[in-house]
């Protein structure tokens, strides 16, 4: 897959929630792919949008903050995150390396206090 590293191609992904981006990242450089180029199933990449969409219900976006219930919210995020990085995997299984990386926003900002 093309990315901006170094050498123009990466087969080290990574599973990432975000505000208006694709879900599927380069580990390596951070580049964000477009999940029409990978080669996985209509339904996992509908699971993966609606994934997506949810992003940051744990933050009060008004105020910069942890939502109530914020940690419960992106626990269960998190959760679902890991369990579709693994179907990703399956499905990519001998072409890419797939990884997850998990939403930390409320853990930290509750660390921050």
């Amino acid at each position: 897959m093309k990315c901006l590293c170094e050498q123009k191609e990466t087969y080290n992904l990574k599973v990432e929630a975000d505000v208006g981006a694709d879900p599927i990242w380069c580990k390596h450089c951070g580049c964000n792919l477009d999940i029409e180029d990978f080669s996985i199933s209509l339904d996992l990449k509908s699971k993966l949008w609606k994934w997506v969409e949810r992003y940051g219900e744990w933050i009060d976006w008004d105020n910069d903050e942890i939502a109530h219930n914020g940690i419960k919210l992106e626990e269960e995020h998190n959760k679902q995150g890991l369990l579709l990085t693994k179907q990703v995997q399956k499905e990519l299984e001998g072409h890419y390396e797939v990884s997850f990386s998990p939403s930390t926003f409320a853990r930290t900002s509750v660390n921050e206090k």
